[in-house]
């Protein structure tokens, strides 16, 4: 007879927190019982809460980990960009990573976020505070071009908020209306607004990328 895999505790943990972000982003932190997250992965209750005490417990551990990942890979995607001082590059590629923010895995992102801010304000805080790793590192970005003369005294905090409002309201616009308001191709409109937005900041006296 052929051998069955037995889950180790850490795949199992990984299976729990698979199928309750799937679950939380169609659902809702309410709308989503231990039972039916439980059932999804195949175990008991008294298994499930073996690895998480609550359904607090396990949405913690989905920011903490959606967080992180997204840090690393944004990190890794960038960093070539900003070592180069290519600005273009670098905001064409931060634009194109928020958009796929809305579209990737049917946006369970967004879909997460928006979730537990309307029915945990604690619990969204908490998302919104992981998240600021990445605001503040693309407000140093800003701050070190602006100090290096290639964009003009602006403030970072404000500029890096100006940028990424850009890209998350088209985002979700897309995913909640299907809104078409913008016509062309993703490339060309990511292209377009990075292109505003560093017309906007750039030093005129300053060579551009």
């Amino acid at each position: 007879m052929p051998s069955t895999h037995r889950m180790t505790s850490q795949e199992r943990r990984a299976a729990i927190i698979q199928a309750a972000v799937r679950m939380f982003a169609e659902r809702g932190f309410r709308g989503t019982t231990t039972r039916a997250l439980a059932k999804a992965v195949r175990i008991t209750e008294p298994v499930l809460y073996e690895h998480f005490e609550s359904k607090r417990e396990l949405y913690r551990a989905i920011i903490e980990s959606m967080s992180q990942e997204g840090m690393a890979r944004a990190t890794a995607l960038l960093q070539p960009y900003a070592k180069a001082k290519d600005d273009r590059g670098f905001f064409t590629r931060l634009g194109e990573f928020v958009l796929d923010c809305h579209r990737q895995q049917s946006a369970l992102y967004p879909r997460l976020l928006l979730f537990v801010a309307l029915e945990d304000p604690e619990l969204g805080a908490l998302f919104n505070k992981r998240q600021r790793q990445g605001r503040e590192l693309l407000a140093r970005y800003i701050g070190r071009r602006v100090k290096e003369g290639a964009f003009r005294p602006v403030n970072p905090a404000l500029a890096a908020r100006v940028f990424l409002g850009m890209f998350t309201y088209h985002g979700l616009m897309g995913l909640l209306y299907k809104d078409d308001f913008v016509h062309g191709s993703r490339k060309k409109i990511v292209e377009g607004m990075a292109d505003i937005f560093l017309r906007g900041i750039s030093n005129s006296g300053h060579a551009r990328k």
